[in-house]
C-alpha cells in the first residue's frame, strides 16, 4: 500500500514540479522513477530499488508490485486509454487545414525518420533488423506534451509555433500507429522479418480486426450518446469501460490488436459531431495525466543498472542519439519543408527542436517487456528501452535548455504580441473579430457558448468553445501571439475575471473589458481610467447597434477637437458606437477616457460600428 500511495504521490508531484518550472512532465517523471529505481540501488543497504515494480522473491522475502503478466497488462491498459485520447485529438479537417508543410511533416517527415533510424540502429548499434526498424518507428513521435511547455516559454513566430504545434498534435497518433503495426509484424513473424504466409496472414487479421473493432465500437459509441442511451452523469466512465472492453475483447479475437482498436476508435469518435465530446476528452485527459504519472514512474523504476550501462559504456548509443537529432530530424525537416513560407532559420529551427515524449517512452518499454518476456526472448529486444528513454531523457533535457537561447540566436521569436484575444463571441465580438482581422491582425474569440462559436467559425473567425472558469487558457497554442485582449461577454463578473486572471498573459499591450450597466449611468468622471472597452455603450447597447447596423466604418478627422464632438455626440444616440483611433501607420487603440494627452496626427480615423455617417451628414453629427 506505502508504494502504490508514493507512486501516486510521487507522480502529481512531478506533474507539479513540471508545472512549476515549465519544463515536460516527462522529464521530472523519469528522473523520479530512475532515482527510486535503479539509481537507488547504489545508495540501499541491501542494494535493492526503493521501488521495485515487479513481483521479485528473495531471501529476506517478496518484494514489489505487479505479480508475473499484471505489470504488463496494467501498462497495455494504461497505454490504451493514452492512446485513446490521442486518438480523439486528430481531426480530419485539422489536418486539411494545416497546410502543406506540416502535412509533409507528418508524411515524408515520419517516413525519413522511420527509415533513416532504422537504418542508423542497424548499422551503428547492429540490432536485428527486426528492433531497428520498431525503434524508427517509436521515435517518430514528438509529442504536444513536450512540445507545449517550450511554445508557451518562447515568444516563437507564427510560422514556426504553427508547424511545432501541429507536428506534436498529429503525429502522436500516427506514430503510434506506426509503432503498433511494425510491433504487430514483428509478433506475426514471431520476432523475425521474414514474410512467411503465416506471418502476413497473421499481421493482416490484426490489422483488420483492430481496424473493425476500432471502427464499429466509435461508432457504436456515438449512437449511444446522441439516442440518449447513456445518463451524463456515467458518460465519463462508461466510455472508459467500453474503451477498456474493446481493448481486451480485440486482443481476444487478434492477439496484440487492442492498441490498434483503441487508436481507430478514439479517430472515429473524435470526428463525428459527439454531443459533451469535450467533456469526454477533459475526463480522458485527466485521467492521462494520473495514468502516466504512474505508468512512467512504473517503467523508469523498472529499469535496471545493467540497462544503464548499455547506454554510458557504449559509444555507439551517443553515435545513435547525435545521428538522429543532427542528422536524420535535420535531413527530414527541410525535405518536408522544400517550397514553403518557412526561411532558412524558421527550418533550422524546426530542426532542433524534436523532442520526444510520452506516447514514445511509454510504447517503447510495453514492446520491450512483451519482447524480453517471448519464449525465447526477440533478440536484441533488451536494446528497445534504453535506447528510446535515452532519446527521451536527451532530446527533452537538450531542447528544454536550449531552445530559448537557439530562437534568440536564429531571430525566429515574435519581435512583439499583436494578436487579440476577444472574450465572448457574440454579435458585437464576431463584427468587431472580422474588422480586426481584415486589418491583418490574428484574432481569436473564445467562448462558452457552442452555438456563438459554431457562428464565429462559419463566419471564417478562429473561435474555440472555453470555459473561461475552468479551462487553462495558459497551455491554447492557439494564443501564442495574443498581445491584447478584449473582455465584452454580457456577464460583468466573466469580464472582471477574465482581465484580472489573464492580463498578464494575453494583455501585454492592454486589457480592456466592457462597462457594466450600473457604471454607465455614472458620469464619465467617475468611471476606470483604463482598462474600458467603450465608454459610449455597454454589452446590450453594442449588441443592440450590431443587430442593426452590423457594419464597422472609419471616418477620418482633423482634430481632436472633432474626435470630441464625434464622441459627445454618439454618447446619446443608439445608431453608433465608436470603437478605435486608428492612426496614419495603422496602429489601432481603444477609445481612450480622456484625450488630454492624445495627440492627433493628421490621418487619423475614427472606428466606429453602426450606420454610416454619409459625408452631407458629418458636419451635423460634429454640431456645426
Amino acid at each position: 500500500m506505502l508504494e502504490l500511495a508514493g507512486i501516486i504521490v510521487l507522480g502529481i508531484f512531478a506533474q507539479w514540479l513540471a508545472w512549476r518550472t515549465k519544463v515536460p512532465a516527462i522529464l521530472p517523471l523519469i528522473l523520479i522513477g530512475l532515482i527510486v529505481g535503479p539509481i537507488s540501488t547504489f545508495f540501499t543497504h541491501d542494494g535493492e530499488k526503493l521501488l521495485e515494480p515487479l513481483l521479485v522473491e528473495s531471501e529476506k522475502g517478496t518484494t514489489g508490485i505487479f505479480p508475473g503478466k499484471y505489470l504488463f497488462s496494467f501498462v497495455s491498459l494504461a497505454i490504451g486509454v493514452i492512446l485513446f485520447e490521442g486518438g480523439l485529438t486528430l481531426k480530419r479537417k485539422e489536418i486539411a487545414g494545416v497546410g502543406p508543410a506540416i502535412l509533409k511533416m507528418i508524411t515524408v517527415g515520419s517516413l525519413i525518420t522511420f527509415i533513416g533510424a532504422g537504418l542508423f540502429a542497424h548499422y551503428i548499434m547492429e540490432l536485428n533488423w527486426a528492433v531497428s526498424f520498431l525503434f524508427g518507428a517509436l521515435i517518430i513521435v514528438t509529442g504536444p506534451t513536450v512540445i507545449a511547455p517550450i511554445l508557451q516559454n518562447i515568444p516563437l513566430n507564427r510560422n514556426v509555433s504553427t508547424v511545432l504545434k501541429w507536428e506534436g498534435i498529429l503525429i502522436d497518433p500516427i506514430g503510434a500507429l506506426v509503432a503498433v503495426l511494425v510491433f504487430e509484424f514483428i509478433r506475426s513473424a514471431e520476432g523475425g522479418v521474414e514474410f512467411t504466409s503465416h506471418a502476413l496472414i497473421s499481421f493482416f487479421q490484426i490489422l483488420l480486426i483492430g481496424l473493425a473493432m476500432g471502427a464499429v465500437a466509435g461508432y457504436a459509441l456515438y449512437q449511444f450518446i446522441i439516442r440518449d442511451l447513456i445518463p451524463h452523469y456515467l458518460l465519463n466512465v462508461f466510455t472508459l469501460a467500453m474503451v477498456l472492453l474493446i481493448f481486451v475483447f480485440s486482443d481476444v479475437l487478434a492477439h496484440e490488436s487492442g492498441l490498434l482498436s483503441v487508436v481507430v476508435m478514439g479517430m472515429v469518435l473524435g470526428n463525428m459531431d459527439v454531443p459533451w465530446l469535450k467533456e469526454i476528452l477533459s475526463f480522458k485527459e485527466s485521467l492521462s495525466v494520473l495514468l502516466i504519472s504512474i505508468l512512467f514512474i512504473i517503467l523508469a523504476a523498472l529499469i535496471n543498472v545493467d540497462d544503464i550501462q548499455i547506454i554510458i559504456s557504449d559509444w555507439r548509443a551517443l553515435g545513435l542519439f547525435l545521428s538522429i537529432t543532427l542528422i536524420l530530424r535535420p535531413i527530414g525537416v527541410f525535405l518536408s519543408t522544400r517550397r514553403s513560407d518557412l526561411n532558412f532559420r524558421e527550418k533550422l529551427f524546426i530542426s532542433w527542436v524534436g523532442p520526444r515524449g510520452i506516447v514514445a517512452a511509454g510504447i517503447a518499454s510495453l514492446f520491450g517487456l512483451t519482447l524480453t518476456s517471448e519464449n525465447p526472448p526477440v533478440e536484441d529486444a533488451e536494446f528497445l528501452v534504453p535506447l528510446v528513454f535515452m532519446i527521451v531523457l536527451g532530446t527533452v533535457l537538450i531542447n528544454a535548455t536550449t531552445a530559448r537561447f537557439i530562437a534568440k540566436v536564429l531571430k525566429v521569436t515574435l519581435d512583439s504580441s499583436e494578436g487579440i484575444l476577444i472574450v465572448g463571441a457574440n454579435g458585437a465580438s464576431r463584427i468587431i473579430g472580422q474588422y480586426l482581422q481584415g486589418r491583418n491582425r490574428h484574432v481569436v474569440l473564445i467562448d462558452n457558448n457552442e452555438s456563438n462559436v459554431k457562428k464565429a467559425k462559419d463566419e471564417n473567425l478562429e473561435a474555440y468553445n472555453v470555459n473561461i472558469y475552468t479551462d487553462d487558457l495558459s497551455d491554447q497554442f492557439e494564443l501564442l501571439d495574443m498581445g491584447y485582449m478584449i473582455s465584452m461577454t454580457s456577464s460583468a463578473d466573466i469580464n472582471t475575471y477574465a482581465v484580472r486572471k489573464y492580463q498578464k498573459i494575453f494583455g501585454e499591450n492592454g486589457a480592456f473589458r466592457l462597462l457594466t450597466p450600473d457604471e454607465l449611468k455614472r458620469g464619465r468622471e467617475e468611471l476606470p481610467q483604463q482598462g474600458i472597452f467603450s465608454y459610449t455603450d455597454d454589452f446590450l447597447n453594442l449588441n443592440e447597434i450590431a443587430r442593426d447596423f452590423p457594419t464597422v466604418h472609419e471616418l477620418e478627422v482633423n482634430a481632436k477637437e472633432d474626435i470630441e464632438r464625434i464622441l459627445d455626440r454618439t454618447a446619446v444616440n443608439t445608431h453608433t458606437a465608436p470603437l478605435f483611433l486608428l492612426s496614419p501607420d495603422g496602429n489601432l487603440e481603444p477609445i481612450p477616457h480622456s484625450l488630454d494627452d492624445y495627440e492627433c496626427e493628421e490621418g487619423v480615423k475614427i472606428v466606429y460600428l453602426g450606420r454610416k455617417l454619409e459625408k452631407p451628414s458629418i458636419q451635423e453629427v460634429m454640431g456645426e
